[in-house]
């Protein structure tokens, strides 16, 4: 007999005034992932079908090995001893996000990723253990925790070693397909990395509603790593102080 279940993840706006890498708005703008569970089908070795519908679909990976979403699953099923998800599952996925637009396209894919794996093996984590996994391979804390958590929110995260099996949100495909199949090998050893404890933390902050958000969105993609590179490496004191009032 199947079962279904559905996951749904906010797009974000980061960096938000003075916030920088700190705060972030989660919007009513949704990943949504649909997971339908069959042991009745045929297994394989992840036991993931993926398919994508809808908008900002073209050109993604549907191969559960180097797609962001499913390798963020096994990453967090791997860390608790499994090789694959547990019965064949059909992932379909409907992303309104635009990808590499500066709305947490990726952040949002890491959420989903391990509420996926949490929801698919019955993990019951505890949402600081998730935001944990999630600190592990998206490295932006203002995305990741409003993404998790909804609203408006400030957020830190320690530096943690971050080499080893763990997927990255930004990578060349044939570096992750790699990486992947050394994370599935070492699950058998439980030499997986587990996230420390308490990697990030975060703030609830006021947000009135009856402030609206309205994004721009460019015509062409551009990595955050990319995006960073364009910034100056040092900011004067006084553009930083002028900046301090400004919200947003």
């Amino acid at each position: 007999m199947s079962t279904s279940f559905t996951i749904n993840v906010p797009a974000t706006s980061a960096n938000i005034g003075p916030g920088f890498d700190v705060m972030g708005l989660s919007l009513s703008l949704y990943l949504t992932v649909k997971a339908r569970v069959d042991p009745q089908q045929p297994t394989t070795p992840t036991n993931i079908s993926l398919v994508y519908e809808g908008e900002n679909s073209s050109g993604l990976s549907l191969d559960p090995n180097t797609n962001l979403i499913t390798r963020t699953s096994l990453y967090v099923l791997a860390c608790s001893g499994h090789q694959g998800f547990p019965h064949p599952t059909t992932v379909a996925v409907n992303n309104r996000i635009p990808l590499g637009r500066g709305l947490g396209s990726s952040g949002a894919a890491v959420v989903a990723g391990v509420l996926l794996a949490n929801a698919i093996a019955s993990l019951n984590l505890s949402q600081q253990w998730m935001l944990d996994y999630c600190l592990m391979i998206e490295h932006h804390p203002d995305n990741v925790a409003a993404a998790l958590v909804g609203g408006f929110v400030a957020s830190y995260l320690i530096d943690v070693d971050r080499s080893g099996n763990i997927p990255e949100s930004e990578a060349d495909p044939a570096v992750v397909q790699q990486k992947q199949r050394e994370q599935m090998a070492a699950a058998a050893d439980d030499s997986v990395k587990l996230p420390p404890d308490n990697i990030g933390h975060f703030l609830r902050l006021e947000c009135s509603p009856k402030i609206k958000a309205i994004a721009i969105i460019p015509q062409f993609e551009l990595a955050t790593s990319k995006a960073r590179a364009a910034l100056p490496g040092t900011y004067k004191t006084q553009d930083v102080a002028a900046r301090r009032p400004i919200p947003g």
